[in-house]
């Protein structure tokens, strides 16, 4: 969920910092800031010395397959007549589980 978060915060905004991350999700800084650490130790984000952090090519694609399930979902969702706020919690914990030919399935099914 924080690569998701790093990605659509940096779509909107020309720096992202921990901070933005604590506001868009609603975390703790110090989660946010144990989070970013993983991250960054895996290879995911950068840190520059003013704290601005951006998603490496691995972060960049693990981030955008994430975001792109989540939108399909979303979408699937709402299609079935769930309410859009309902629909994007429930896509946010189903993002993370389902296969890939189930999210190529729904994609097809959303994309019609």
């Amino acid at each position: 969920m924080y690569l998701e978060t790093i990605l659509v915060l940096s779509r909107k905004m020309p720096a992202v910092r921990s901070i933005d991350i604590v506001e868009h999700m609603g975390y703790s800084k110090p989660s946010v800031s144990r989070a970013v650490g993983l991250l960054k130790n895996g290879g995911f984000i950068l840190v520059d010395e003013d704290g601005h952090i951006t998603l490496t090519d691995e972060g960049r694609e693990v981030a955008e397959k994430i975001y792109d399930r989540h939108t399909v979902l979303t979408a699937w969702l709402t299609k079935l007549g769930v309410d859009a706020e309902t629909a994007a919690e429930d896509a946010c914990r189903m993002e993370h589980t389902i296969s890939d030919t189930s999210i190529a399935a729904i994609k097809r099914f959303v994309e019609t």
